[in-house]
């Protein structure tokens, strides 16, 4: 079956030279963009009760930029004064440069990683006289609070923001040739917005094993999987499919 429509689980790209609008572009699609999941702040009385008193800490863990967000949101209502002193840690160059938007980048003490959390715990375990917050959502991967238990370092987790189900309901009466996940979460927005969703010639893209597993633990069937060798990026597994399937019978 030919594919004409696509809906993309995330929100629409905000740079022009989108791959996705490439693909749109070259294959002759309609691709829509709609976040099945989004995030809310916890409010700084929340993060009280959780006994979180932010001049306890010397170090920050910062994993994502909504991590960035949400800790400097808090400091803000707290009217807590970010000390210069102050150390951070980022996951990654793209947390670390997003938080540019916060402070002045070169009068901090900033420790940035490559790409993944175990490429971040070398530097945390350098400084493991720091006492270390880690502000994260409420879906903490386990392997976060495994890594910083297994370097005995001094630290504290708290929930700063919440992954919520944004409401489809307007999209009830809508069908797309293919719908495109980005985790599990995706997949238990799509249910709680529709539980009696049924797949029928739906194609679904899954990127990465976690949502893999949660489409087929719903029953469902994974027609598109991004990353593989031949196809790292889910716009390369897109177009692969559609070339296959769009092809003049």
């Amino acid at each position: 079956m030919k594919v004409k429509t696509i809906l993309v689980s995330q929100p629409e790209p905000k740079i022009e030279n989108s791959p996705y609008f490439d693909l749109q572009e070259k294959q002759r699609v309609k691709i829509d963009f709609r976040p099945f999941i989004h995030v809310e702040g916890v409010s700084a009385k929340e993060i009280r009760h959780q006994k979180i008193d932010l001049s306890n800490y010397t170090a920050i863990i910062l994993t994502s930029r909504n991590a960035v967000d949400h800790f400097f949101r808090v400091a803000e209502e707290m009217r807590f004064k970010v000390p210069d002193t102050l150390k951070y840690f980022c996951q990654s160059e793209a947390v670390a440069y997003y938080l540019q938007k916060y402070v002045v980048y070169r009068k901090r003490k900033i420790y940035v990683g490559k790409r993944t959390f175990a490429e971040l715990t070398p530097l945390i375990k350098k400084y493991k006289d720091e006492k270390f917050l880690l502000p994260n959502t409420d879906k903490v991967k386990p392997e976060v609070p495994q890594t910083l238990d297994a370097l005995g370092v001094n630290w504290k987790q708290a929930t700063f923001y919440k992954t919520v189900v944004s409401d489809l309901s307007d999209l009830e009466n809508v069908t797309y040739d293919v719908l495109v996940f980005f985790s599990p979460s995706g997949i238990e927005s799509l249910f709680k917005n529709f539980p009696d969703f049924k797949q029928n010639d739906t194609r679904i893209a899954v990127f990465g094993n976690t949502t893999i597993k949660a489409v087929e633990e719903k029953g469902l069937r994974v027609d598109i999987a991004a990353p593989t060798p031949e196809t790292p990026s889910m716009t390369m597994a897109l177009e692969k499919y559609i070339e296959q399937a769009n092809k003049a019978k």
